[in-house]
C-alpha cells in the first residue's frame, strides 16, 4: 500500500489530472491501524476512466505492478516486478517510436527497480547547483 502512491503518479504523469475517484479500502489482513487492500474507480479530467487495485496481502509476495492503458487505436502494459518490462505495445498507426520499445525494458530483482541512485545522485546535484532538479516538490505533491 505504501509504494501505491508511486502507481497514482504514474497515472497522473500519463494520463492527467483525476478529476473524480470512488473508492472501498478495508483492512482485510494484517493487523495494522490502516487499510491493507483498496478498489478504485477513477475518472480523469480528460474523460478517461480507470480502475485501480492494490494490496499488502498477496503471498508469498508481490507479483507486480503494472499499468495497462486500453484505447480505441492503442493499447499497452507495462509490466514487470518494478513496472519495468513493456509487455504489450500495440498502435494502429506506426511510429518511429515503436522501434525503440524494447530500449524501455531492463531486468530487475526488486520492486524498488534502478530508478533510486540515479534519483539522489541529481538530487545532490541539484542541491550543489551542478543541474537542474528532475522533479521538484509539486511533482511529489501531485501524487
Amino acid at each position: 500500500m505504501n509504494q501505491a502512491s508511486h502507481y497514482v503518479g504514474l497515472l497522473d504523469w500519463l494520463v492527467g489530472p483525476v478529476e473524480s475517484i470512488s473508492a472501498s479500502i478495508a483492512t482485510l489482513g494484517r493487523e495494522i491501524e490502516v487499510e491493507d487492500t483498496a478498489a478504485l474507480q477513477q475518472r480523469w479530467r480528460n474523460g478517461a476512466l480507470g480502475t485501480m487495485a492494490v494490496t499488502m496481502l498477496t503471498y508469498p509476495n508481490n507479483l507486480e505492478g503494472s499499468i495497462t492503458l486500453l484505447g480505441e487505436t492503442g493499447s499497452v502494459k507495462v509490466g514487470g516486478p518494478a513496472v519495468n518490462q513493456i509487455e504489450h505495445w500495440a498502435f494502429a498507426k506506426e511510429s518511429h517510436e515503436d522501434a525503440e520499445i524494447d530500449r524501455g525494458s531492463y531486468e530487475t530483482n526488486s520492486v524498488y527497480g534502478l530508478s533510486h541512485v540515479p534519483y539522489y545522485a541529481n538530487m545532490l546535484d541539484a542541491l550543489r547547483v551542478k543541474a537542474e532538479g528532475i522533479c521538484d516538490g509539486r511533482e511529489g505533491c501531485a501524487a
